[in-house]
């Protein structure tokens, strides 16, 4: 119907009914009148946002093409982009989309106008790479996704040792394309030069894609070359947060070994003290500090502080939420993790976020919106441990033991090691009421002692 009625059509996700036992796909239709072309995707079953009719702008920085000749150099191209991306997100005033949805259209032949429905935005930002030996040169195309219409294109060609100037008049260009009346303190505000040393940047981007791989192996990569980039460069603050928030992401698979949490409260505390204004630094070294060390006092002022500085960062949102969560605040946190969803609504790992929500309804006591949400996680993510806790806790809690003992089966295939009382090892509560009913939840389902 959506082609063939001038009604408004929005796809609300999978919904919660009542006297059904599962969730159904629900629309909704606005009775006003519209232009059918007016009809945005969904990006994610909770809350909608209609970035394309919103009052601010939306952006999309897709994946710039390496035009070096090898491939080698593909991390170098993906990190201007991504730098790129942090400095446009430091705007209040401008949506970014955050490079884990605009990288899944990485090396494919699109439609931008297709894509600025996929993700919900106005405009689109693309380019290429070419670095020769000690020349860079950086393209960028900025395209209108309702008209196709190109708003500007330029290149920009320097020096490897002009790179952050390069990326800064990437940014300016953009900001001016589309708020040409901005104060220059807004474009001032955007830039951000991460460290003096060239090499340790190298390093520091080489870091960054082996981190964005999500693999055992890659991580350990990831750990070798953010230290690498510190020695460098002992004042980089980025690279102490990243390497930081690599023993989150061991520690979510199951990677980390317990002599290992007082490098991280090292990375971390060094990353917040050289970073005090740098939201990767913060969020990495913040988040570090809640989920690892279960620091519930100084890792969330970071995190809040890095949002302050930077509310775009997806990822620091993601972070934020589940702190939200473990603090007692749930409502909080399932509106961080929403928003994290409508900035990354093709985000692979975007079952962290479903996970997040569950949780957050598993402690404010809605156990089958928890499920529901548990659930999606787990479609995304069959091994997800985080949602399959969730799942048997709350579906135990409600008396669904068949279900409740089918998922705490697999969460114990995957880790058989978890015990009731390991349960504050894994996620700092500071509510005691909230683990006393997440391990009951968990005991019923089947968890030993």
């Amino acid at each position: 119907m959506r082609d063939k009625l001038s009604f408004g059509f929005e796809d609300m996700g999978e919904q919660t009914v009542k006297n059904i036992a599962r969730p159904i796909g629900v629309h909704r239709v606005s009775l006003v009148e519209t232009a059918p072309q007016t009809v945005v995707k969904s990006t994610s079953a909770a809350e909608k946002s209609d970035l394309l009719t919103s009052s601010r702008p939306s952006i999309a920085v897709l994946p710039f093409a390496n035009m070096s000749g090898d491939p080698e150099q593909e991390y170098f191209a993906d990190g201007i982009v991504e730098e790129i991306i942090t400095a446009l997100s430091h705007l209040r005033w401008l949506s970014v989309i955050a490079r884990n949805s605009s990288f899944t259209y990485k090396g494919k032949s699109v439609d931008l106008k297709q894509v600025g429905r996929d993700l919900s935005v106005r405009y689109i930002l693309e380019g290429s790479v070419r670095k020769s030996g000690n020349r860079v040169r950086i393209t960028g195309q900025l395209i209108d996704t309702a008209t196709g219409a190109h708003l500007w294109a330029d290149r920009f060609d320097g020096a490897i040792e002009d790179i952050f100037d390069l990326q800064d008049q990437v940014t300016a260009k953009v900001i001016s394309a589309i708020a040409p009346k901005l104060e220059q303190a807004e474009i001032e505000r955007a830039k951000r030069k991460p460290t003096e040393s060239l090499d340790a940047y190298d390093y520091f981007l080489r870091g960054m894609a082996s981190l964005h791989q999500w693999t055992k192996e890659s991580n350990d990569e990831a750990l070798r070359l953010f230290p690498r980039s510190i020695e460098l460069d002992p004042g980089f603050a980025s690279a102490y947060g990243m390497a930081a928030w690599c023993y989150v992401w061991r520690k979510v698979n199951g990677w980390m070994s317990n002599n290992e949490l007082a490098e991280v409260v090292r990375l971390a505390r060094r990353a917040v003290e050289l970073g005090p204004d740098d939201a990767v630094a913060l969020s990495g070294g913040g988040y570090a500090l809640v989920f690892v060390a279960h620091d519930l006092d100084d890792g969330p002022a970071f995190i809040r502080r890095a949002l302050a500085l930077n509310p775009n960062l997806s990822w620091a949102l993601h972070s934020s939420g589940w702190t939200k969560a473990m603090l007692g605040d749930p409502d909080a946190a399932i509106k961080h993790l929403t928003h994290a969803m409508r900035l990354s609504p093709l985000d692979p790992l975007s079952f962290r976020a479903q996970g997040g929500i569950a949780f957050a309804h598993f402690l404010a006591g809605r156990y089958e919106e928890a499920i529901t949400w548990a659930e999606a996680a787990l479609r995304e993510r069959p091994n997800y441990a985080a949602a399959l806790r969730e799942l048997a806790a709350a579906a135990a809690l409600i008396g669904r033991l068949p279900e409740a003992q089918r998922a705490m089966a697999r969460l114990r295939e995957i880790d058989p090691t978890r015990r009731v009382s390991t349960v504050k090892d894994w996620l700092p509560l500071r509510r005691p009421d909230d683990l006393k009913r997440l391990q009951e939840g968990l005991r019923k389902a089947g968890l030993p002692e």
